[in-house]
């Protein structure tokens, strides 16, 4: 699918440089650059190869986004992960962009007391869909939006597995502890500093950063 029918009819590999607004993050030799591009339908985030050597650009790049789309689609309804919006061509993928903070400990005043069962809710259901992140400790793959509610992030490194299968549903078991050791590291975290501050949390977070 071309992301042009979806992200607006006037984003296409030729005006990709005009059209893109900044640069959400700079991929080294084997990752993407992620953009953030004004459309006609509003601002996409756009993952691009196409900087990259021959070889990741040709091969390891159209590969690594087929995978990574494959989870975006299985969890297409879930409020918590962006839509995939299409391809712009086999280098490239656009999503949609979900603004929000980084997950932080200086957050931790700020977010909703219901942040992390949110949180785990939403880990809890991409498992049930069959896809394991593998990458939550990273703060820049969980976002607090501006209603203080998680945002997934960078499915890069996510696996798919079918969850009709028993097989499919012990690997999603097993590698599934990771997302949730992940989980309980942010819990420790948070926990720390507002004990240390002595307040609970009650605002949602602000600001604009990465989405993936």
């Amino acid at each position: 699918m071309k992301g042009g029918s979806l992200a607006g009819p006037a984003l296409d590999r030729e005006r990709l440089a005009e059209r893109t607004r900044s640069v959400l993050h700079r991929g080294g030799p084997g990752n993407p650059d992620v953009l953030l591009v004004e459309t006609d339908s509003g601002p996409v985030v756009v993952k691009d190869f196409a900087p990259r050597g021959r070889w990741v650009r040709r091969w390891w790049g159209p590969w690594s986004l087929r995978r990574e789309a494959k989870a975006y689609e299985r969890l297409s309804e879930m409020a918590a992960v962006p839509r995939l919006l299409g391809h712009l061509d086999e280098a490239a993928l656009i999503l949609e962009y979900r603004p929000g903070t980084f997950l932080s400990r200086s957050l931790a005043d700020r977010l909703p007391d219901d942040f992390l069962a949110e949180l785990e809710k939403s880990i809890d259901e991409m498992h049930r869909r069959g896809v394991v992140h593998l990458d939550l400790r990273h703060r820049s793959n969980i976002l607090a939006d501006r209603d203080g509610r998680p945002i997934l992030l960078d499915f890069a490194s996510a696996l798919c597995f079918d969850v009709s299968t028993r097989s499919g549903r012990w690997l999603v078991g097993w590698l599934g502890r990771l997302d949730h050791r992940a989980l309980r590291k942010w819990r420790i975290r948070l926990a720390r500093v507002q004990a240390s501050s002595g307040t609970g949390s009650s605002e949602g977070s602000r600001g604009a950063r990465r989405p993936m």
